[in-house]
């Protein structure tokens, strides 16, 4: 009987378990009904520089992974479940570094950190109709990250990338 529930109590456990990295999330939804989803491949890494101005092409020679998805929950329950799941992304290893809480927007930017090193920044945006999550993994200095956050420079080059592979925000699928 122990047996029998202890594996019951593991398999509610596995379920109700909340996403313990951006690739599973990323996994899970990049299927999902009116979704736009992209993972960058390294070879698009050389034009991703060439377009960027300054410094921002040194930043980009750290970079090992960068993906994007956008999601558009049809009701207000779907768009707060995406939320409830950034939040369980972010919490458990991630430091949250920007928040901006405008009516029905809302912008967080969380990054993970080793030691002196900045590993993962994660930016989400979620506004009426829409989730976004624009993901960098690599090895960052965290005074340029600052100052990027600070100075909108992400927001900049997550436009960058859209356009690098032809996708405008504004023309995604509307509810």
């Amino acid at each position: 009987m122990k047996r029998y529930s202890f594996i019951l109590l593991f398999s509610v456990l596995i379920s109700c378990g909340s996403y313990h990295s951006i690739n599973s999330f990323y996994n899970v939804h990049k299927n999902d009904a009116n979704v736009t989803a992209f993972r960058v491949p390294h070879f698009m890494f050389s034009l991703l520089k060439g377009s960027q101005e300054g410094d921002m092409n040194s930043f980009l020679n750290n970079v090992s992974d960068i993906r994007f998805i956008q999601l558009n929950p049809k009701s207000a329950a779907e768009s707060i479940a995406i939320s409830n799941q950034i939040n369980g992304l972010v919490s458990n290893r991630f430091v949250e570094i920007y928040r901006k809480n405008e009516d029905a927007k809302r912008t967080l930017i969380s990054v993970r950190e080793n030691r002196d090193v900045v590993k993962e920044i994660i930016i989400y945006k979620n506004g009426k109709n829409h989730n976004s999550v624009f993901y960098l993994s690599g090895n960052f200095n965290p005074v340029k990250v600052r100052r990027y956050v600070k100075n909108g420079r992400f927001d900049k080059l997550s436009n960058s990338v859209l356009q690098q592979f032809h996708f405008n925000p504004a023309e995604a699928p509307k509810n």
